[in-house]
């Protein structure tokens, strides 16, 4: 009986220690087909995969792509590119809330802007840097 009280107990630990986790599981990809892709996306709360552009700083520049997400586990997410992007550049998958703005369910963010914005738990964004290849 105590085996059963300890698994459970370790079981419910780790389960809370998922719950609410963010994060963005993506890798390097061809991209000439227009679309970028996350292969899974956990959210807190509904919002958007955001596709900035990026570089070595790995600072979020401008946005390039978006596709919308559900509160919790996404798989296959898919983005559509709205401009070219060549083999070697670097791409941030960022997750953003769909928050703030004037509209629900149309992406709002622009760089800077409060209106649908990153989201960063602990003071860190939720994010994966690809390279297009």
């Amino acid at each position: 009986m105590k085996i059963f009280y300890s698994i459970a107990a370790l079981t419910l630990s780790v389960s809370a220690a998922h719950a609410g986790a963010q994060t963005v599981e993506a890798s390097d990809q061809d991209v000439t087909n227009g679309i970028v892709s996350a292969e899974f996306v956990e959210a807190a709360q509904n919002g958007w995969l955001v596709v900035h552009r990026t570089d070595d700083t790995l600072k979020p520049g401008p946005v390039v792509a978006h596709a919308p997400l559900r509160a919790g586990k996404n798989m296959d997410v898919a983005a559509i590119l709205t401009e070219e992007v060549k083999a070697g550049e670097k791409l941030m998958l960022m997750v953003h809330a769909e928050a703030g703005g004037t509209q629900i369910g149309i992406f709002e963010y622009t760089l800077g802007a409060k209106e649908d914005a990153p989201v960063k738990p602990g003071g860190n964004f939720v994010m994966k840097v690809v390279t297009a290849q």
